[in-house]
């Protein structure tokens, strides 16, 4: 905790805080999620040791689910032998042994995910299972129409640029681009509109109605910093004055599924358009906020679009059946496909995992407790951090005036750090920076926006969204 700033963080405690809707709502329902996933593999088991073990983990489930929602007091991480368990123990030490309904949000969360990963990780028969992925690939199936607009929208954008910008002034053709790139930024913002963590009762329909390009422009407006040009500027003039050199990007993942998918959508776009040479893709490496990728992710996804057929047509868990994909359906899926694998198998798309990801802390303490992860990211181009979570890591969830400057929040990864940030983000959480003055009072005067109660409602329902960008290397 001594490289974190002295802005107080966010407390469960607080009643005007959404750390207390967390602890109070979400997480007896994510730890239910993960109890009725569990229980559902257990029945289909057959090995008596296995399924003995496998209900074993699940009363600990439940041992947990009553502790949160009892106010019990956070209690050591037993060692499954990875060394990140003796920093939380540390810490958890150092913060007094809380209570979960008096703790700061940051910590308490990652703590609850990595304590469920220890009843995994400490198991003989049960050590790679992902209690979120059915979940996970579940959603996916959900967005299919989203997926199918974007396939097809990213061939025709493809074949196009093939095609050179015949008849175009050099003026023309990056003022296209800047907007394509625009877009392409965009399609990944609201790609976060899916956190499983987050969102716990969406329908399919709910989830269809978060994506395709209608509900991208309908929420344009609604993304109230907006730095994507000058992320636009700093890859176009690097590809200007090294054209030939390694010009990496790297993308900091969230959600799997659906939003895994439009990042890959940005990668290849990047890499088509040699806005990049290298694309590294950094997923956790334990199964994270319900929905976070890990590796794993990766291959269920490329299966499931390596056979899209069967995936999106299979009865869901109801036995409701869909209408078989298109010819041209299955041709705009296999392009996509064919590129990412071709690009994967020239090394210009890299999975990087690294445990950091998953420690308690905020990036603030990045240079410190993982140098060789800070100075590889100063090796990137760009470095994109999607999603709501890596924004709170960023900032370390505090209560910073709206008005402090994202430089400032992000601290010593903001200016003379080596490193340019963008970070994607659609709020689900108190905290925001980089807003003009009065944008806060504002917005909280809109409908649900928070009023006059003190809390600032409008930050949490993820309708609102922040493009920030930092350039560490100026």
């Amino acid at each position: 905790m001594e490289f974190d700033p002295k802005t107080p963080q966010y407390l469960t405690s607080d009643e005007k805080s959404f750390a207390s809707v967390s602890v109070c709502d979400r997480w007896p329902v994510i730890i239910t999620g993960a109890i009725d996933d569990l229980h559902r593999t257990v029945g289909d088991v057959t090995d008596a040791e296995k399924r003995n073990e496998g209900k074993e983990i699940i009363e600990q489930l439940a041992k947990l689910k009553y502790e949160v929602q009892h106010n019990r007091q956070l209690t050591p991480l037993p060692d499954d032998g990875e060394p990140d368990i003796e920093g939380y123990n540390k810490e958890l030490e150092q913060r007094g042994f809380p209570t979960w309904h008096n703790v700061p949000w940051l910590y308490s969360e990652c703590y609850l995910y990595r304590r469920i990963n220890t009843l995994f990780t400490r198991s003989k028969h049960w050590k790679d299972y992902d209690v979120f992925a059915r979940q996970k690939m579940s959603t996916f199936k959900s967005s299919r129409p989203a997926v199918l607009e974007l396939a097809g929208r990213y061939k025709a954008l493809a074949l196009e640029a093939e095609k050179g910008p015949a008849g175009k002034t050099p003026e023309e053709i990056e003022q296209a681009e800047r907007i394509l790139f625009a877009e392409m930024c965009e399609i990944c913002l609201w790609g976060n509109a899916t956190d499983l963590s987050l969102l716990t009762n969406l329908t399919y329909e709910d989830i269809q109605k978060l994506q395709g390009s209608e509900a991208r422009k309908a929420a344009e407006k609604n993304i109230i910093v907006n730095d994507t040009d000058a992320a636009y500027d700093v890859l176009r003039d690097a590809r200007k004055t090294r054209k030939d050199s390694e010009r990496r990007v790297d993308i900091v993942l969230d959600n799997a599924g659906f939003e895994l998918f439009v990042d890959l959508i940005l990668a290849g776009y990047l890499l088509s358009a040699n806005l990049a040479t290298t694309v590294v893709l950094r997923p956790k490496s334990i199964p994270w906020f319900v929905s976070d990728v890990i590796p794993k992710d990766f291959t269920d996804l490329l299966g499931a679009l390596a056979d899209p057929q069967a995936f999106y047509t299979a009865p869901d868990d109801t036995g409701r059946t869909y209408e078989p994909l298109t010819d041209r359906e299955l041709s705009e899926i296999k392009f996509l496909l064919d590129q990412w694998s071709k690009f994967h198998e020239e090394g210009k798309l890299i999975l990087r995992p690294h445990r950091f990801w998953t420690t308690p802390g905020c990036y603030w303490r990045l240079p410190h407790v993982a140098p060789d992860l800070f100075e590889d990211l100063k090796e990137s181009e760009l470095v994109l951090f999607k999603g709501d979570l890596n924004y709170r890591k960023l900032t370390n969830d505090a209560a910073w005036d709206p008005t402090t400057p994202f430089t400032t929040a992000i601290g010593p990864l903001g200016l003379k750090s080596g490193i340019r940030i963008l970070s994607f983000r659609t709020c689900k959480a108190d905290v925001v920076v980089g807003l003009p003055p009065g944008e806060d009072e504002r917005l909280r005067q809109t409908p649900g926006g928070g009023g006059d109660s003190g809390a600032r409602k409008w930050a949490w329902s993820g309708k609102w969204a922040v493009v920030s960008f930092c350039d560490g290397k100026a």
